[in-house]
């Protein structure tokens, strides 16, 4: 009987250092709370794998560890910031050209893509574009940029400040060009 008396007194002791030990420091401070339901997005999805249609045909086929709607936000968007891999398909769904960056974003009124950060994009012709920003305007079709550009071709680099295409990457005009260029000896 005094072993089981010895054993409830000090079950009690545990206990309630424990509940001591929680009431203290009341004052601690807790992170700022959301107070506007307009700057939180209104839908988080992990893992995405879309695609994304435009005048009922698919355009798009987008693959995102974490893909972000902000539809209460002047002007809505889209935010992935943890990286979006891109397909741009023909009317027979087949890839015209790939495009990989480290984040994206997609402004829905304006139906343009912002991509940041290692982009990295390839046609139909094999040829690799790098830079560190890229718009995609779905409207007009057009991709452009104003930063670094470098693109590899077959034989050849071309480095420029800034370009612009058609939305496949198959027809572009390079801004302020340098490179390496092969040259014929003919005599």
């Amino acid at each position: 009987m005094r072993i089981r008396m010895y054993l409830a007194t000090a079950f009690l002791a545990v206990v309630s250092s424990f509940f001591c030990l929680s009431c203290g420091n009341k004052d601690k401070q807790l992170g700022p709370a959301v107070t506007s339901r307009d700057s939180t997005s209104v839908v988080t999805t992990r893992g995405a794998d879309m695609l994304i249609s435009e005048n009922g045909m698919i355009r798009y086929h987008v693959i995102a560890e974490e893909w972000k709607i902000f539809d209460k936000m002047n002007p809505p968007f889209y935010s992935l910031e943890k990286g979006v891999y891109l397909e741009i398909l023909d009317s027979l769904m087949q890839t015209e050209s790939t495009l990989r960056a480290d984040t994206a974003y997609y402004m829905n009124e304006q139906e343009l893509w912002h991509l940041i950060h290692n982009v990295h994009a390839e046609n139909i012709n094999n040829e690799e574009f790098d830079t560190q920003e890229l718009f995609v305007n779905n409207r007009t079709e057009k991709m452009y940029s104003d930063s670094l550009i470098r693109i590899k071709q077959d034989k050849q680099i071309i480095i420029g400040h800034g370009f612009t295409s058609n939305g496949n990457l198959t027809e572009y005009t390079i801004r302020k060009t340098e490179g390496v260029f092969p040259v014929t000896d003919t005599k």
